[in-house]
């Protein structure tokens, strides 16, 4: 059983989340740089004022959590899991993710911000308020 409220907790997972959408459209854009395509700029445009919106938005993730006294760290790695540690107000927690999730869960990430389908199920608020 978990001490962190929902709101919360779907923050943290966000602080997880946004970095990986960001490494996956970063290597995305060296990708696209490198391809054959004869017009490379709209794409490179379009990953780059995502990137732009993802960045605000963990920025905004980050102070929400600072101000709430609120860390993630990931503590383990397997083929099948991740671990983190999360920090809420002087409690301290550890959540396994199964790597497959955590995946899915980029990639839907990846869709909302690129083509702004809207996301399913809870956690559809991202921003921090």
């Amino acid at each position: 059983m978990t001490r962190i409220p929902e709101e919360d907790r779907n923050i943290m997972e966000q602080a997880i989340y946004l970095p990986m959408v960001l490494t996956v459209l970063n290597r995305d854009s060296i990708v696209i740089n490198k391809s054959p395509f004869k017009l490379k700029q709209p794409y490179l445009d379009l990953v780059e004022e995502t990137m732009k919106v993802i960045q605000s938005e963990l920025s905004e993730v980050k102070r929400y959590m600072n101000i709430n006294q609120l860390k993630v760290q990931e503590i383990k790695r397997d083929e099948a899991f991740t671990m983190f540690m999360f920090m809420y107000k002087g409690y301290e927690e550890h959540h396994n993710y199964f790597n497959p999730r955590i995946r899915n869960k980029v990639q839907e990430l990846m869709t909302y911000y690129l083509i702004k389908k809207p996301l399913p199920g809870p956690g559809k608020n991202l921003k921090a308020n």
